[in-house]
C-alpha cells in the first residue's frame, strides 16, 4: 500500500512538473509575441515619424523638422533586426518581417529622394513625387503586414491562453489528487507506525520479562560460580599446603643423603689410601659421581615444586584477600617501583621514565604487585644490543575509565604469544630468564578482580606495550568480591 501510494505521489509530482514547465512554455511565448508586436509597430511608428519629418520639411524648408526623419531612419535597421531576431525559424512570421524589411526600405529610399529635391530647391518635384502615391501605396502594404503580424501572434497567444487554462485546471485536479494521496499516505502510515509501535511495545514486555527472569538465573549463576571459585581457591590452598609437608621432608632428607654421600665419601677415600686393593673402583664412582648427581636432580627438582606451590599459594591468598579500595597517587606508586629496581636498570644500561598518572581509587597491594610484575618484566627482557628504555603512562578516558601503559624497547614478543603469556606456567621467546610463568597471570587474575582488562601490543624484537585499563573507582561487586 505505501508502495502504491509513494508511486502515485510520484507520477502526481511528475505532471505538476511537466504543467509548470507548460505554464513557463506560455509565458516565454508572450513575452516573445508581446516583443514581437512591439517591434513591429515601432517599426511603422518609425517609417512615419521619418514621414512626418520629411513633411515638415519640404513645407517649411527649415532643417530642424528633419530631426523627426533624422532619429526615425537612424532606429530603423535596429528595430528591423530585432523582429528579425525574434521570428528567425518561424515559417508564419519570418516571410512577412522580410516583406516588411522591403517595404521600410523602399519607403526610406522614396523619403531621401524628396528630400534631396528639397535640399536643392525643387520643392515642387519632390511633391509631385509625393502626389504620385507611391509612398502612401508602401506605407499601406507596411500597416497590413503589421496587421497581419500582429493577428497571427494574437490567434497564437489565444490559442496558448485556452490551453493553459486546460492546463491550469488540470494541475489544480492533479493538486488535489496529491493532497488526497497525501492524506491517504499519512493515514496509512499512522496506522503502520502504530501497529509497529504496539508489536515493539509488546516485544518489550516480553524482553523484560526474559530480562527479569534471566537477572534472577544470572544472579544465581553468579553465586554459584563465585562459590565454586571460592572452593577451588580454598582446595588449591589446601592441596599447595599439604603438598608443602611432604615437599619440605624430601628437601630434609635430600640434604641428609648429601651429608652421608659426603661422610661415605671421606671413609672410601681413607680406605683407599690405607689399603687400595680393598676398594671397588665402581663403588668410588658411584659415590663420587653418581650419588652427588642424583641429589642434584633431586634438589632441583624439589626447588621447583617448591616455588610453583608458593606461586600457587601465593595466587590462592590473593584471590581470597579481600579488596580495600582508596585514593592512590599512581605516578609515586610508579615511581617507587622504579627505585626498587634501580640497582637492575644501572647495571644494564637503562632508564626507566614515569610520565604523570591519573590517581585512582582502588585497592593499593593488588596495583602496587601489578606495576612491581609488569616493570619487573620490562627490566628483566630488556634488550642487550641496544640501551634499554621504559616508559610508564597513563590518561583518563571516556566513560569514567583509565588506562595505564608500560612500554618497552626489549625482545618483543610474537604474535602468536600475545594471549599465551598469561596462561599459568606459560612463557615465551628464549628461556634464558628464571621464572615459573606465573607473574602475568598473577597479573591478569589481578587487573580482572580489580575491574580492569589487561592487552599487549608487541612486535617481536621492537618491544611491547602492556596496556592496564581500570574504572576510576573501584566498585567491589563488579571487582569481583561478593
Amino acid at each position: 500500500m505505501l508502495t502504491g501510494a509513494i508511486a502515485l505521489l510520484l507520477i502526481v509530482n511528475i505532471a505538476v512538473f511537466v504543467m509548470l514547465q507548460r505554464t513557463r512554455d506560455f509565458n516565454d511565448n508572450v513575452d516573445r509575441a508581446q516583443r514581437i508586436q512591439l517591434a513591429a509597430y515601432q517599426v511603422l511608428t518609425l517609417s512615419v515619424d521619418a514621414e512626418t519629418g520629411q513633411r515638415g520639411f519640404l513645407l517649411t524648408s527649415r532643417p530642424e523638422y528633419l530631426e523627426a526623419y533624422t532619429n526615425g531612419v537612424a532606429r530603423l535597421p535596429e528595430r528591423l533586426a530585432e523582429l528579425a531576431s525574434l521570428t528567425a525559424g518561424d515559417p508564419d512570421l519570418s516571410l512577412r518581417v522580410e516583406r516588411l524589411t522591403d517595404l521600410s526600405q523602399q519607403r526610406i529610399d522614396l523619403i531621401d529622394r524628396t528630400i534631396a529635391l528639397g535640399r536643392m530647391g525643387r520643392v515642387e518635384d519632390a511633391v509631385a513625387i509625393i502626389r504620385e502615391g507611391t509612398g502612401k501605396r508602401v506605407m499601406d502594404q507596411m500597416r497590413a503586414e503589421t496587421a497581419a503580424i500582429d493577428e497571427i501572434q494574437a490567434t497564437r497567444l489565444e490559442f496558448s491562453t485556452r490551453q493553459t487554462e486546460w492546463a491550469a485546471g488540470a494541475t489544480v485536479l492533479v493538486n488535489a489528487l496529491a493532497g488526497l494521496l497525501i492524506l491517504v499516505l499519512a493515514g496509512v502510515s499512522g496506522w503502520l507506525i502504530r501497529r509497529y509501535v504496539l508489536e515493539i511495545q509488546e516485544a518489550r514486555n516480553a524482553l523484560d520479562r526474559m530480562n527479569a527472569g534471566l537477572e534472577f538465573k544470572v544472579r544465581d549463576r553468579t553465586f554459584e560460580l563465585t562459590r565454586a571459585n571460592d572452593e577451588i581457591q580454598r582446595f588449591a590452598y589446601i592441596v599447595s599446603h599439604d603438598l608443602r609437608a611432604p615437599l619440605v621432608n624430601v628437601m630434609g632428607f635430600t640434604s641428609e643423603l648429601e651429608q652421608a654421600g659426603k661422610i661415605i665419601d671421606l671413609q672410601m677415600t681413607a680406605v683407599e689410601t690405607k689399603a687400595p686393593k680393598l676398594v671397588e673402583q665402581d663403588a668410588l664412582t658411584a659415590v663420587r659421581e653418581d650419588l652427588p648427581e642424583a641429589i642434584g636432580f633431586i634438589r632441583a627438582s624439589t626447588e621447583k615444586m617448591d616455588r610453583l606451590i608458593n606461586a600457587i599459594l601465593k595466587l590462592s591468598r590473593e584471590g581470597r584477600r579481600n579488596l580495600l579500595p582508596e585514593r592512590l597517587d599512581m605516578t609515586a606508586m610508579a615511581q617507587g617501583v622504579a627505585d626498587s629496581v634501580r640497582h637492575q636498570t644501572e647495571a644494564s644500561d637503562a632508564m626507566i621514565v614515569i610520565e604523570p598518572l591519573p590517581s585512582i581509587e582502588s585497592d593499593r597491594l593488588a596495583m602496587e604487585q601489578v606495576l612491581g610484575n609488569l616493570i619487573d618484566n620490562a627490566v628483566k627482557y630488556l634488550a642487550h644490543d641496544r640501551p634499554g628504555r621504559i616508559l610508564v603512562s597513563g590518561e583518563a578516558v571516556a566513560d569514567d575509565w583509565i588506562v595505564y601503559r608500560i612500554a618497552d624497547n626489549g625482545r618483543g614478543i610474537s604474535d602468536r604469544d600475545h594471549e599465551r603469556i598469561f596462561e599459568l606456567f606459560r612463557r615465551s621467546g628464549k628461556q634464558d630468564r628464571a621464572g615459573e610463568g606465573l607473574g602475568l597471570a598473577f597479573v591478569r587474575n589481578s587487573v580482572r578482580r580489580l575491574g580492569g582488562d589487561i592487552t599487549v601490543e608487541s612486535e617481536l624484537g621492537k618491544g611491547s606495550t602492556f596496556i592496564l585499563k581500570f574504572p576510576t573507582r573501584l566498585v567491589l561487586a563488579e571487582a569481583g568480591d561478593y
